[in-house]
């Protein structure tokens, strides 16, 4: 099969218009990735207890790709994910009320606030 000079020519422009057009972004998202700024480094929770959980919003772009948040604990850097202590809040509101589940005490327990991405608070003690 044969092809014209002017059928590789409009095929040539067809695969470069669709190499630039797929280079392209789907849309501007910014990735928001707020500081965890309660609890901190000195912290000490007592299982039974409600704390805020507050981190900073004052840097959050125009476009977030997800503003659903949850907190989760993690004890030695493994998340318990079946178990979230907040759900579906806005990202946005800069804090979530949390009741201290009943764990093994420790000195090494962190806060994971997910939502558009992840982001983790100091290491702190949570106590019986």
């Amino acid at each position: 099969m044969m092809f014209t000079m002017q059928q590789l020519s409009l095929f040539s422009l067809l695969l470069s218009f669709f190499a630039v057009v797929s280079a392209l972004p789907l849309a501007v998202r910014d990735v928001f990735v707020p500081p965890v700024t309660y609890p901190h480094a000195g912290t000490v929770w007592k299982v039974g207890q409600h704390h805020n959980v507050t981190w900073d919003t004052s840097n959050a772009p125009a476009q977030i790709t997800n503003k659903v948040g949850q907190v989760v604990l993690a004890k030695g850097g493994i998340l318990d994910n079946e178990h979230p202590l907040a759900k579906g809040f806005d990202i946005l509101r800069g804090h979530i009320e949390v009741k201290v589940p009943n764990v093994e005490p420790g000195h090494d327990y962190t806060i994971v606030l997910f939502g558009d991405s992840g982001n983790d608070s100091a290491e702190f003690t949570i106590t019986k």
